[in-house]
């Protein structure tokens, strides 16, 4: 059990090793905190959360570092997150306003949180099983080129190039438009999606319907894409400038962040605590090859659609900060969404 003092030295602790990098000793948690007891004093509460396995001396004779363990109970142990402060959340709100689509919208969300936090900042897409269709467009490019729009209700925008078999006329151009439209607006996604199929599985391979089917197979494409969960990323580069922050190798990152499923099943998996937000420091993120870093996540509103947003980086990091700026950017994402939910 650690005493009170114990929990406030190792705050301590980790204050400085991520303020500094280096390892921290008595003599400087003396010097730069008001314990008003001797070094001895620390030194005897140091020992203490070395036997409960909260900090470790990377070298003979050296000060303190944290474990894990160490992050754990620190982060466990924040009475409150702070809010970012005035220009931060000014900074924010000018950086989001004015977005595009939500695909727009998200990378400038994940652009604000890795400026903020110096980290690796992660979106997940909401979930657009339950999203309706709210609009199909079909234009005509010339020659054999086309262009297929599809919108959803949550904002959502699909759009795509697609050569058909012959040139349509004005007529069949207006046609194509016409019945997609008729098809699949104010059906979900996943209603969509299976009515196309089954069309395409019905239908005979007529020459003079081959167009028709090139663009019921495009949409479908899309609606499935739609469907299937996807993230959006910024700041892997900071990785590489921080990579003596990590004890060994950042291959495993650099490969979960090109891959996305496996941070995908990992933010998924990760509880939230009073606030909305969750952590999962170092090992235990060993299940998912990760054991070298730490994820701060918090979650988002989009139309009912939960979906959660985040940073990943090594251990050493600013907890307290990151997880302000996760939980700020997650609330002004939600904003947002509604605001633009209502206007629609």
């Amino acid at each position: 059990m650690v005493s009170e003092r114990g929990l406030q030295v190792l705050r301590a602790i980790v204050q400085d090793y991520v303020d500094t990098r280096e390892p921290v000793g008595s003599k400087a948690i003396v010097d730069r905190h008001q314990f008003g007891v001797s070094a001895a004093t620390i030194r005897n509460d140091m020992a203490l959360l070395e036997d409960e396995e909260l900090i470790t001396a990377p070298h003979t004779s050296s000060g303190r570092v944290p474990t894990d363990k160490g992050y754990r109970v620190f982060v466990d142990h924040l009475a409150d997150v702070r809010p970012l402060t005035s220009a931060q959340r000014s900074a924010i709100g000018a950086f989001l306003e004015d977005t595009g689509d939500l695909d727009d919208l998200l990378v400038r969300t994940v652009r604000s949180l890795t400026r903020l936090t110096g980290q690796v900042a992660i979106v997940q897409y909401p979930s657009f099983a339950r999203a309706n269709v709210s609009h199909v467009e079909v234009v005509h490019l010339g020659g054999t080129r086309i262009v297929i729009i599809v919108v959803t209700d949550t904002g959502r925008v699909s759009q795509r190039v697609v050569f058909l078999a012959t040139e349509p006329s004005a007529d069949e151009a207006s046609q194509l438009k016409l019945t997609m439209t008729a098809l699949l607006t104010g059906k979900s996604v996943k209603d969509g999606a299976a009515a196309i199929a089954k069309i395409l599985e019905a239908e005979t391979a007529a020459p003079r319907e081959e167009n028709r089917r090139i663009v019921l197979r495009a949409i479908g494409e899309e609606l499935d894409e739609f469907r299937q969960d996807r993230m959006v990323m910024a700041g892997s580069a900071t990785l590489a400038r921080r990579e003596s922050d990590f004890r060994g190798s950042i291959y495993p990152l650099l490969e979960a962040i090109e891959e996305q499923v496996t941070l995908l099943r990992l933010m998924g998996e990760m509880v939230a605590d009073d606030r909305g937000l969750a952590t999962s420091i170092g090992r235990e993120n060993e299940p998912f090859g990760l054991s070298e870093a730490s994820i701060v996540a918090g979650e988002y509103d989009a139309g009912g659609s939960h979906a959660r947003i985040g940073v990943l980086g090594p251990t050493r990091m600013d907890y307290p900060t990151n997880l302000a700026a996760v939980r700020a950017v997650a609330h002004y994402l939600t904003r947002l969404l509604e605001e633009d939910e209502t206007s629609r």
